[in-house]
């Protein structure tokens, strides 16, 4: 089964996460082509015979679907339309959610809000492992079968970790999406949902852009908690390589997130960055000191309200 990695819990801080700060201080001094293609290819695999199937969901679909999961990312952040046009962001999420087969779009609006608000906080940011997936994801075959089951621990961690009370949103993306999965199932059949499930689930574990997941805050480097990716990946991403800005500016659009890394270079470019995706997932998988606790994480103190 491989070597046990040489972590045994996350690594604790007990200071401000940086993007804030680096905010303060900063301040201080592509969703409708994918769309199409995702739905005309769903069109085409019906004409494909099964043993295709997952291979396309593989290979094509799932570029498509992981990069609509970041367009809705992206629409999260209420940039498609400005935040005092919340409600439009919602349903053009939903809108981007169709092709992914499963509903999404409002469950993860939800969440990643605190993921950013409260960054590595314990019982808080669900992006954090549990500590059962600490302890038991330790050697480089587990590791891999954690990164196959990402889909799985992204959608129940959060019922173990924060819990909370399912939204008329939520509900309504759920009515939504599988009404027109019936509608699809109705003139083409199953295998365009096989199709169309299939790739999110598979895009979402182990696959090449699936790298991002890992890259964005697992401790590569003792200290730092977050990390850019510049590489080419971005262009059919939505930019989310630019994780460091990003966080110093969630409500900057994707698209806008290059021209934050040349107006304050000097903050980035000396900051650790990874150049390939594939490479983390090859170094999460086979370096003793990187797997699931290898995240900072720290205590925030809640007000009454929060």
């Amino acid at each position: 089964m491989g070597k046990a990695v040489g972590r045994w819990d996350f690594e604790w801080v007990y200071n401000e996460q940086p993007h804030t700060w680096r905010r303060r201080e900063i301040l201080g001094k592509r969703i409708s082509g994918w769309y199409i293609s995702g739905i005309l290819v769903d069109y085409l695999r019906n004409i494909l015979s099964w043993k295709w199937v997952l291979f396309w969901a593989y290979a094509f679909g799932g570029c498509i679907n992981h990069s609509l999961t970041l367009a809705i990312h992206d629409i999260s952040h209420n940039v498609a339309f400005g935040t005092k046009r919340a409600r439009w962001n919602r349903w053009f999420a939903m809108f981007a959610n169709l092709p992914i087969g499963l509903p999404y779009s409002a469950s993860f609006k939800k969440y990643h809000i605190d993921h950013h608000r409260y960054l590595g906080g314990d019982g808080l940011d669900v992006d954090i492992p549990t500590d059962l997936e600490g302890w038991f994801f330790c050697t480089p075959a587990r590791k891999v079968l954690w990164l196959f089951l990402q889909p799985l621990f992204y959608a129940l961690r959060p019922l173990v970790v924060n819990p909370k009370p399912v939204t008329r949103l939520e509900m309504l993306n759920a009515v939504v999406q599988f009404v027109v999965d019936i509608i699809i199932y109705y003139f083409w059949g199953l295998k365009p949902i096989v199709y169309l499930i299939a790739g999110s689930i598979l895009c979402m574990g182990l696959h090449p852009i699936s790298g991002h997941f890992i890259a964005e805050h697992y401790m590569f480097m003792k200290g730092h908690e977050t990390y850019s990716y510049y590489g080419p990946l971005n262009l059919i991403t939505f930019n989310v390589g630019y994780h460091m800005e990003h966080h110093d500016f969630p409500s900057i659009p994707g698209s806008k997130l290059p021209e934050v890394k040349r107006i304050a270079a000097e903050y980035y470019d000396s900051l650790p960055q990874h150049t390939s995706w594939m490479r983390v997932l090859w170094d999460f998988v086979f370096d003793d000191t990187i797997g699931p606790y290898a995240r900072i994480k720290r205590q925030y103190k809640l007000g009454k309200k929060e």
